[in-house]
């Protein structure tokens, strides 16, 4: 896909507090979910025919970028973890000049916007520049793979609660409360963690986790090419090099595959 081409249009998207037409002049942050055109929101589609620039992420799919209206122009702003990317302060600023010059801007990034997507950056720029911006959710990583593992992110009597963390910046992340999270029965979907899972992995044993904790590494969630990985605390580093993903991955601490599921799609027979 090319990183300018000329394609939008008109669409309808919730402002904040209240619905109205996508203006001009104005930025709307939308999430393009996991990946599959069929997990898009509507009003994510509408904003996606409308808008006259969309600024779009390296892991939004081509599936989806294929919805954008025929006049709209398509910036990829794409970030790779430790390759190659486009700055913030240039996204930044495409944003402000697009939004300034009168046109529907569409800042789409993968899954939802509101979860480890730097949004609260990019709306703070808009905010200072005086100009109008709208929000429109997406489907995060971790309910597409979740469900695709036959299983729910919370359950009675097993976790009451789960937590996002994020392995893509390790500035910060040795500070997660790992002994809270050596538990038995804690759960967490991790982000971006496959160059970390070494790391979890020794900071979770240090705290007393039980080695035999349930992993399972969902890659390319939603995708016609999703793989899944059923591991556990002990094997995830080996495993996980064995598997070979390259692709956009979310670890699940303390949660295995639902027996039904596992069986169409996991890799244990593979790694045996």
């Amino acid at each position: 896909m090319p990183a300018h081409t000329t394609p939008a249009a008109n669409a309808t998207a919730n402002t904040r507090g209240s619905m109205a037409c996508m203006a001009a002049g104005q930025v709307v942050f939308a999430g393009s979910g996991p990946g599959d055109a069929d997990l898009l929101t509507v009003k994510a589609m509408r904003a996606l025919q409308e808008a006259d620039v969309i600024l779009y992420d390296r892991l939004v799919s081509d599936e989806i970028m294929a919805l954008a209206g025929p006049q709209a122009v398509l910036e990829n702003v794409g970030k790779e973890g430790f390759g190659a990317q486009v700055s913030q302060d240039e996204i930044n600023a495409r944003l402000v000049a697009h939004a300034k010059a009168g046109r529907k801007v569409l800042r789409l990034k993968a899954g939802d916007p509101t979860i480890f997507a730097r949004l609260d950056e990019e709306l703070t720029v808009c905010e200072e520049a005086g100009i109008a911006t709208q929000i429109i959710p997406g489907i995060t990583a971790a309910s597409a793979a979740v469900a695709s593992i036959g299983q729910s992110l919370t359950q009675r009597g097993r976790n009451t609660s789960v937590r996002f963390i994020t392995g893509h910046a390790m500035t910060g992340f040795a500070d997660h409360d790992w002994a809270a999270l050596a538990r038995p029965g804690e759960m967490a979907a991790v982000y971006m963690g496959k160059k970390s899972a070494r790391f979890v992995q020794g900071r979770l044993i240090m705290h007393g986790a039980d080695r035999a904790t349930p992993v399972t590494i969902v890659e390319n969630a939603s995708r016609p090419e999703q793989r899944v990985l059923e591991t556990n605390l002990d094997r995830l580093p080996a495993d996980l090099d064995a598997a070979g993903f390259d692709g956009p991955a979310l670890t699940f601490l303390g949660l295995a595959p639902r027996k039904a599921a596992a069986a169409l799609t996991d890799l244990k027979t593979e790694l045996a």
